[in-house]
């Protein structure tokens, strides 16, 4: 049997389906929807970031070169250079240093002699009298540029120091610079709330981010202008890598800019997509939990809907097969209210037609039922005629051995006794050929069903006290409108079979009948005996209530036949199965209003 041979699984299975998909597409969606917004509006953050940061940066060196080319027309500063005395241009260019607030001042003398070299702390140790742009400024050419350091990148601004610009004459070269260090990308990440890593030839040589990933960090830095996603450690990052650009202001010297190469600095501007993202991962349990709850919701309802079809079909079904298993046509089906919430009318069509049809069987069987007993009537001279014979031969007997002369008591006795079993058996043969032939008219009234199972359990105990009859009776079955006394001589009848059943069963050991009630639904009750004796061959079970058929040598076989007469003109339904050698069981069921 597979999963979809029950139309209440198709119907489930199609429904849950249909739910899960449709929840599955919508919240996909609204997910790349949300996703792909997050996404749009952490580009735009870093598109503004790298924006900044090139603009501040533009605006610095906008700064320096004005300044570098305002301290190289001083005077002052010209004189002091022009001494060529490193522990004279010192001083000065300290004093400049600390108005501008530059990371390198560096002068030269005519001959490209280092008269004052001022850096950070980080670079100090380095030496920039090889910085490409001293040459050009020897030529009289303003350069701007980067420069490698230890601790970061420098922006460099440098000009030649001249007397005459119409007949230069050059005795030395201004530098100005500002670091693009650690501290730089921790104050552009303040205004940007972005990460910032800068690098030049391919090596990154500051950032916000931990030395451990710059590593990682270097291959972006061959790529410009590329959306890049990088992993460090357990977070995810976006980011976006800019040239930047030497050239500040329109005056510097774009030819002697182009001699130098001022595309290898660049800035990687980072955000944590995991940290950018992360308000999605609530989103994402919320819309979990909704999906469950949805497809819960709708799981229930498509079994709701599915039951609502098959809950009539089943009990149809179900009615059916006991039916079969029980022989009884006449069984209905108990039809729920018109107008019932989720009552389906094809499926109620379906139970009321079933009805209509075993109603139809039911009045076909009672037709039957008298024109069998009409029938039988016909046979009725004959079976009585055999019936007779025999108890009149014994009587007769019996008379002509109290004819004899001499007779002593104990022949007298025999012979009396003789005569009085065989009229006791004439007198039940005539009584039961009266009932079963006659109209039973019942006196319907209220009485305890479980009264009248004690009662005829107790009658068959007194001639039967070695085969116990126990007893399972339902208290919970109330009063039921019923001709006691015809349904407790029908009780009494079969509880005597099932006792000559289990008697000649092995010799009765270890067995016993067992009689119980119990409720059928609201409007009917059921009475069961069931015994272990020697049970009913398979050729036989079906003759078993028809007149004068009988497996007993002293037997009428009119006694069950009396039986389904009584039970069924109670309104009622009695059958029988049997195992040879392991029992019968007897099925009675009856109206509980008596209709």
């Amino acid at each position: 049997m597979t999963p979809f041979s029950s139309l209440t699984n198709r119907i489930f299975f199609g429904s849950a389906l249909l739910a899960v998909a449709s929840i599955a597409i919508a919240i996909y969606n609204v997910n790349v929807a949300v996703s792909n917004q997050a996404e749009q509006e952490l580009r735009r953050g870093l598109d503004e970031a790298g924006t900044i940061i090139e603009e501040y940066r533009r605006v610095l060196v906008d700064h320096f070169t004005r300044e570098a080319r305002l301290i190289a027309d001083l005077p002052r500063f010209k004189a002091t250079v022009d001494l060529n005395d490193p522990k004279t241009v010192q001083p000065l260019a300290l004093e400049y240093q600390r108005q501008l607030g530059a990371d390198l001042m560096l002068v030269t003398g005519r001959h490209g002699q280092t008269l004052a070299e001022l850096v950070s702390a980080e670079s100090a140790t380095e030496t920039f009298a090889a910085m490409p742009g001293i040459k050009a400024a020897f030529g009289g050419q303003e350069t701007s540029y980067f420069w490698p350091h230890k601790g970061g990148i420098l922006q460099v601004v440098s000009v030649p120091i001249w007397i005459d610009p119409q007949q230069p004459e050059i005795f030395g070269t201004l530098s100005i610079g500002f670091s693009l260090d650690n501290a730089a990308a921790y104050r552009f990440q303040s205004l940007t709330n972005s990460d910032i890593a800068f690098g030049i030839d391919g090596n990154v040589r500051a950032s916000t981010l931990p030395t451990d990933v710059w590593p990682a960090l270097a291959p972006l830095l061959a790529r410009d202008h590329l959306w890049e996603r990088v992993s460090l450690g357990n977070e995810e990052y976006i980011a976006k890598t800019r040239s930047l650009s030497a050239q500040a202001a329109n005056d510097v010297d774009r030819k002697a800019a182009d001699a130098i190469d001022t595309s290898r600095a660049k800035t990687i501007v980072l955000r944590s997509r995991t940290q950018r993202l992360g308000f999605l991962n609530p989103l994402h349990r919320r819309l979990a939990v909704i999906a469950v709850v949805a497809v819960l919701a709708a799981t229930l309802l498509s079994y709701a809907i599915a039951r609502t079809v098959t809950r009539p079909l089943g009990a149809i079904t179900a009615t059916m097969r006991e039916m079969a298993a029980t022989g009884d046509l006449t069984r209905r089906i108990d039809a729920p209210p018109g107008g019932a919430m989720w009552e389906d009318e094809d499926a109620r069509l379906l139970a009321t037609t079933f009805n209509t049809m075993t109603d139809s069987i039911a009045r076909f069987q009672r037709e039957a039922a008298q024109r069998e007993r009409l029938s039988s009537l016909g046979r009725l001279s004959t079976v009585v005629a055999h019936e007779i014979r025999n108890p009149l031969m014994i009587i007769r007997t019996a008379l002509r051995s109290l004819r004899a002369p001499h007779l002593n008591p104990e022949e007298v006795r025999a012979a009396v006794t003789d005569i009085d079993e065989e009229t006791a058996r004439l007198n039940r043969l005539v009584t039961e050929v009266l009932d079963f032939a006659k109209p039973i008219k019942f006196e319907r009234a209220p009485t305890d069903l479980n009264t009248i199972c004690e009662d005829a359990a107790r009658a068959v105990e007194s001639d039967a006290a070695t085969i116990p009859i126990r007893l399972d009776l339902d208290p919970s079955l109330g009063m039921v409108v019923t001709d006691a006394e015809r349904l407790r001589a029908a009780l009494v009848n079969i509880l005597a079979n099932a006792h000559h059943a289990v008697s000649g069963h092995k010799e009765g050991q270890n067995e016993s009948i067992r009689l119980r009630t119990r409720r059928l639904g609201p409007e009917r009750v059921v009475i069961e005996v069931r015994d272990q004796g020697m049970g009913i061959a398979p050729e036989d079970l079906g003759r078993v209530f028809d007149p004068y058929f009988t497996t007993r040598r002293t037997g009428t076989g009119l006694g069950l036949a009396i039986s389904r007469n009584i039970i069924e003109g109670l309104g009622g339904t009695i059958s029988m199965s049997s195992r040879q050698g392991h029992g019968t069981d007897v099925r009675i069921e009856l109206p509980a209003r008596g209709d």
